[in-house]
């Protein structure tokens, strides 16, 4: 982050070299290590302090590992953002996370639970840690009904979820659900929105998404299913996630730290249905949301149709996760991380902003 301005720097995976927006002054080929070293020193000359956000996968070598050389050839301070924080970690993943919570300024995590998992399994030391939650838009309580008609789903009850599509998300278990759904609102449609993710896109192109839709066809609920098969900008998604009725996030792994689609969907002040993951388990306390048991389509049914048949409880849940959401608007999250990085860079005292994330004890 430069004084008055800023850099970008972009990961491109192999076979990615698409334009990149004129914002973006760096990129980074995932798996080229002078790639990860060149930036580096590019940024020392330009910038303040530099924000790393890590997820395994983005960048290159085992598990990321080049995350740590990159940050080994900083001349500046480093605030790293962890999106995935495994509870069961394998040595070498242990090894990356540790690696750069020791070689940066300070480390955000996204949840209490994840700051749990850095203390409790990788003996992170909790004064390091700042929590900041996902950033979301501040989008308003809009009446269902009144986006449908826009969305060609008017008279329907909407279910949805969104994201990248791949494996990971569960969407085979509020498929099997549907069924149950459907015999007892049979106006039921269930619309997953996303592009196929693109390491699924490159290691067997659209054939997850052709088994869903396999799926779908014998359970005989074409009717009652819609794939919008693309990336969707802000735009777009703002209008599915208010025209829906019931937000479903089924993911099969609950140590899952974060998920944007389930804080998008508070803030457009949705009814939630999920699977218990971690994430889940902590935004949708004191009756923001409704858990169900993982691997279950009788839940997930059982759920869904009870949050269908009860509008006033739906407005309830809705109205409680749009309010906690509050605090995760884009506007907050990005004040929490100016105070953080002028701290981290001298500019400010430390002692944190209330409510946002955990004061460092430096």
């Amino acid at each position: 982050m430069a004084t008055g301005g800023r850099e970008i720097v972009v990961l491109q995976p192999p076979g990615q070299a698409a334009p990149s927006p004129i914002e973006v002054h760096h990129r980074v080929r995932r798996d080229d290590l002078a790639d990860h070293l060149e930036a580096a020193r590019a940024l020392e000359r330009c910038v303040d302090v530099v924000s790393i956000q890590h997820e395994f996968g983005i960048w290159g070598g085992e598990d990321g590992s080049h995350v740590l050389d990159f940050v080994r050839a900083l001349r500046v301070p480093a605030v790293a953002t962890l999106h995935t924080v495994p509870g069961a970690p394998t040595p070498n993943q242990r090894a990356v996370l540790s690696g750069i919570v020791a070689g940066t300024a300070a480390t955000v995590v996204m949840t209490h639970s994840a700051a749990t998992v850095l203390t409790d399994v990788y003996g992170v030391e909790a004064g390091r840690l700042a929590v900041i939650p996902h950033g979301v838009p501040d989008l308003p309580l809009v009446d269902p009904d009144t986006i449908k008609p826009g969305l060609d789903v008017a008279g329907r009850a909407v279910i949805l979820s969104f994201g990248l599509l791949g494996p990971g998300k569960g969407y085979e278990l509020a498929i099997e659900a549907l069924p149950a759904i459907v015999s007892e609102h049979p106006n039921a449609c269930y619309v997953i929105v996303g592009a196929t993710h693109p390491d699924q896109l490159a290691s067997e192109g659209e054939a997850y998404r052709q088994r869903l839709v396999a799926h779908v066809a014998r359970l005989g609920m074409n009717a009652h299913v819609q794939f919008v098969d693309r990336f969707v900008g802000r735009v777009e998604l703002t209008r599915w996630l208010e025209a829906a009725d019931v937000f479903v996030t089924p993911y099969p792994d609950l140590d899952q730290a974060v998920s944007g689609p389930l804080a998008y969907a508070m803030a457009a002040g949705r009814a939630i249905v999920s699977t218990p993951y971690a994430h889940a388990r902590e935004l949708l306390a004191d009756g923001r949301g409704l858990l169900v048991a993982s691997g279950s389509a009788a839940d997930v049914a059982k759920a869904v149709n009870g949050v269908l048949a009860d509008p006033a409880r739906r407005a309830v849940m809705g109205r409680l996760a749009h309010e906690h959401s509050r605090s995760m608007v884009w506007s907050a999250v990005g004040a929490s991380y100016r105070h953080l990085f002028a701290e981290v860079t001298g500019s400010a005292p430390v002692t944190g902003a209330a409510g946002a994330f955990a004061p460092l004890n430096a």
